[in-house]
């Protein structure tokens, strides 16, 4: 299965370790952080990164680096990743190389600020949606929000999920949205 995944804009590839870089700029960053648990620590991002390159279910579970297709410069992450319910992070020792995770596979990304505003979680969430459902065995992908992320918001709502109502995620009460293959494939016919 090839991970390495194209857009007109967008390279997708899997996450390195060589991206920590990358990862903690953002990730440290309050702004972008705002809406997901607040900022991480420099300590514990370096501290937790090769759990955050694990891939699982034959690569289909992991995080991708967001890059520019023209520069190859690397601005941001999208991930499809087991949605924890009742801790207030992803588990990535659920992530295991053969083997897709048990429980519900959420989406999640992530754009420098530099990136904000130019539709690129869009068109990254939808061709990885569009993997998700062509080339692996998962049949349903979810995503919760924080209530006053309107950005968010709005990518999912482009890419066609659905809204699920309040539901619990990340030890709280959330939005929750979702979108199934056969839901993807109404939209995108081609499929």
């Amino acid at each position: 299965m090839d991970l390495q995944l194209t857009t007109k804009r967008l390279v997708l590839r899997p996450l390195l370790m060589s991206d920590v870089g990358l990862v903690i700029e953002m990730f440290t960053d309050h702004q972008i952080m705002k809406y997901a648990g607040g900022p991480i620590s420099e300590e514990k991002i370096n501290a937790e990164m090769a759990l955050n390159i694990r891939r699982g279910g034959k690569g289909c579970v992991g995080v991708w680096c967001i890059c520019d297709r023209a520069s190859g410069e690397a601005f941001g992450s999208i991930a499809l990743s087991p949605l924890p319910i009742d801790q207030d992070h992803t588990d990535w020792e659920q992530v295991v190389e053969n083997q897709l995770p048990d429980g519900e596979i959420e989406i999640g990304y992530f754009l420098k600020r530099a990136a904000w505003g130019n539709g690129y979680a869009t068109e990254a969430a939808e061709r990885l949606l569009c993997f998700t459902f062509e080339d692996t065995s998962l049949k349903e992908v979810v995503a919760v929000i924080d209530p006053e992320n309107k950005s968010s918001r709005r990518v999912l709502d482009k890419i066609g999920f659905v809204s699920t109502g309040t539901r619990r995620a990340y030890g709280q009460k959330l939005p929750g949205f979702s979108i199934s293959a056969d839901m993807y494939r109404v939209k995108h016919p081609s499929l």
